[in-house]
């Protein structure tokens, strides 16, 4: 139950609704238990078997209780017909019948009213806590999981919780007080039959248990594989051009298929299992109520301890512990398949950030000196990418890095904007390491250009006001200016109200790195990071895109990461890297002199 409590700390905001549901149910219970009680007055007057007494019996004790009951019905009855008759008391006796029926559905509706409101208000906050974490992880995180999984997690398993951990608030109340009103009526007619029929219900237990037991291992399978699916869905929707183009679609089929299998094998051994627990716990509630009706029956007709009418309602009694019984058990099984999904949330919302602020991080609101990067080590797991790199750079200096694919130049930007931590060594900006910066103070000092144009599927306004949330439409529009995208952008059906579509589809890649440029300018930040900004355009595109990247790194200090040399000649320095070290710096006409990587570089571009 440590997962179930843990959810549950989720449903403190709102207890005034755990509260009205719990009164609520206490007199569903109460009033569910009265309303076969009250089929026996009714049933005393149709067989006529009531003994008259004239005068309010007195209560002696919780011993006498039984006695009381009968004596007092017996005396209600009686008054009841001298007063209006035998058919006027049968009617009389309907209408309580009735009354504590309907009664017992009000608040039975009520109890499912307030839940609901307790229900929904912790999906709402275990989501909400859940996307928080997941933007706040680390990007490293996210290279380790599947984004499907995570995903499923945020949905299904949340789901799950909803229908498993949190129906079982509803039975936690209810259905015990049901039980326990029940048996202390059952009692009140009879004590030895009540007894008898408590020496078999632990059997009934017993069995139920042991079908349980192995629920959880087959849900944990059943959720991971739909993790599994749902990342196999997200790639091909990101990569359907590739799958397309390639003609690969028979290999994610199978693929898909394979995974759907194994998800309807796990289904299937789950969901049988699950199905087991209502039909065995009803038939073993069934036996129990045939024993009863052997022993009660020889009551009744041969000993003659027991009254017909009253062994009638006794028997509606055990039947209405039946169900309670049935749901309680039912539950167990659900908070088994709970288990397993609160453990894959819980595993989210629990992970500790590798990328944390310090205890005492400071505010860092302007830049005033430079860079540095001193004796930096990095490594992707076991792979080291940088080995004691260290570089400067001076405040309003343009710094180009350059180097073959692997040499570590985003892994530079990555570690500069913390996304990742180094290893070994230190990067400060103003001579404050980063790590003593707080991550928001830091960030907001930098602005972002990747070469993969990261948009999302709203309008160019919204995609922009990522950057200045309260920007206004002239902010935008002189953002969009200094990018050179408002030349297509003021074309739009809507102008910067119109939708760009999922990840900017809806334009050309030289469109969508304007936008993201314009972006980056409408942050005004002092560091720009631009990576390999250029690399996918065309010549057309990355004249009008190295003319927007020009007049945003004016009075900016810029570390560029470079895979067309072209855009990088009037840079104030350019590092050249290989297998994660510095092997040449100095100005374009400078390593250009020098005849060694550099020089090598650019006649292979100039080649190509």
């Amino acid at each position: 139950m440590k997962y179930f409590r843990k959810i549950l700390r989720y449903a403190i905001p709102y207890k005034r609704y755990a509260w009205l549901n719990i009164v609520s149910n206490i007199f569903y219970a109460l009033f569910g238990t009265l309303a076969f009680v009250s089929l026996m007055p009714m049933l005393k007057v149709l067989f006529d078997n009531s003994e008259k007494i004239t005068v309010a019996p007195t209560y002696q004790g919780i011993a006498d209780l039984g006695d009381y009951f009968e004596d007092y019905m017996n005396y209600f009855i009686t008054q009841k017909i001298e007063s209006s008759g035998e058919l006027n008391a049968l009617l009389i006796m309907i209408g309580l019948v009735i009354g504590t029926f309907l009664l017992k559905n009000l608040f039975g509706y009520l109890a499912m009213f307030f839940i609901t409101f307790l229900r929904n208000g912790v999906l709402k906050d275990l989501r909400n806590d859940l996307y928080e974490k997941t933007i706040k992880l680390p990007v490293a995180f996210y290279s380790e999981k599947r984004k499907g999984d995570t995903i499923a997690r945020i949905s299904t398993d949340v789901l799950e919780i909803q229908h498993s951990f949190l129906s079982i608030l509803e039975l936690i109340i209810r259905e015990p007080l049901m039980i326990l009103f029940t048996i202390i009526a059952m009692m009140a007619l009879s004590v030895e039959l009540t007894i008898f029929v408590f020496v078999f219900i632990p059997v009934s237990g017993i069995v139920i248990s042991v079908i349980g037991k192995s629920l959880k291992k087959h849900s944990d399978k059943v959720q991971q594989e739909q993790g599994f699916f749902l990342s196999i869905l997200e790639e091909t929707l990101g990569g359907l051009k590739i799958i397309k183009g390639f003609n690969a679609e028979k290999i994610f089929n199978e693929k898909f298929r394979q995974s759907t299998t194994r998800f309807f094998k796990f289904s299937n051994a789950l969901l049988n299992r699950q199905n087991l627990a209502s039909p065995v716990s009803e038939f073993l509630g069934i036996v129990v109520i045939a024993i009863l009706l052997w022993y009660g029956g020889s009551m009744v007709l041969v000993e003659k301890t027991l009254a017909p009418e009253a062994f009638i309602v006794y028997m509606g009694l055990a039947y209405n512990i039946l169900t309670p019984a049935k749901a309680i058990s039912k539950a167990s099984y659900n908070v088994k398949k709970g288990n397993a999904a609160a453990e894959r949330v819980l595993e989210i919302l629990e992970t500790e950030s590798t990328i944390k602020d310090a205890p005492n991080a400071i505010e860092k609101e302007s830049f005033t000196s430079g860079i540095s990067i001193q004796n930096i080590s990095f490594a992707y797991e076991e792979e080291e990418v940088l080995k004691q790199f260290s570089l400067e750079v001076p405040k309003g200096s343009t710094v180009a890095l350059v180097g073959q694919s692997g040499s570590g130049k985003s892994t530079i930007a990555n570690l500069l904007t913390r996304f990742y931590d180094v290893n070994d060594g230190a990067i400060s900006i103003d001579g404050v390491d980063v790590k003593n910066i707080s991550q928001k103070s830091l960030r907001s000092l930098m602005g972002l250009v990747t070469q993969d144009s990261i948009l999302f599927n709203d309008s160019v306004k919204g995609n922009l006001r990522v950057a200045k949330e309260d920007a206004t439409d002239d902010e935008i529009i002189a953002a969009l200016k200094i990018a050179n995208a408002w030349e297509f952008v003021e074309n739009l059906p809507e102008g910067i109200n119109t939708n760009i579509g999922d990840s900017g589809n809806k334009l050309s890649g030289g469109q969508k790195q304007r936008l993201s440029i314009a972006r980056a300018v409408l942050k005004n930040p002092p560091i720009m990071i631009l990576d390999e900004a250029t690399s996918a355009l065309d010549t057309e595109s990355e004249r009008l895109v190295q003319d927007a990247l020009e007049k945003m790194m004016q009075n900016r200090t810029s570390l560029v990461i470079a895979h067309r040399l072209s855009t990088i000649q009037n840079a104030d320095k350019i590092v050249v890297l290989f297998k994660g070290e510095i092997v040449e710096q100095g100005r374009h006409e400078e390593l250009l002199a020098k005849k060694g990587t550099y020089y090598s570089l650019v006649e292979m571009q100039s080649l190509a």
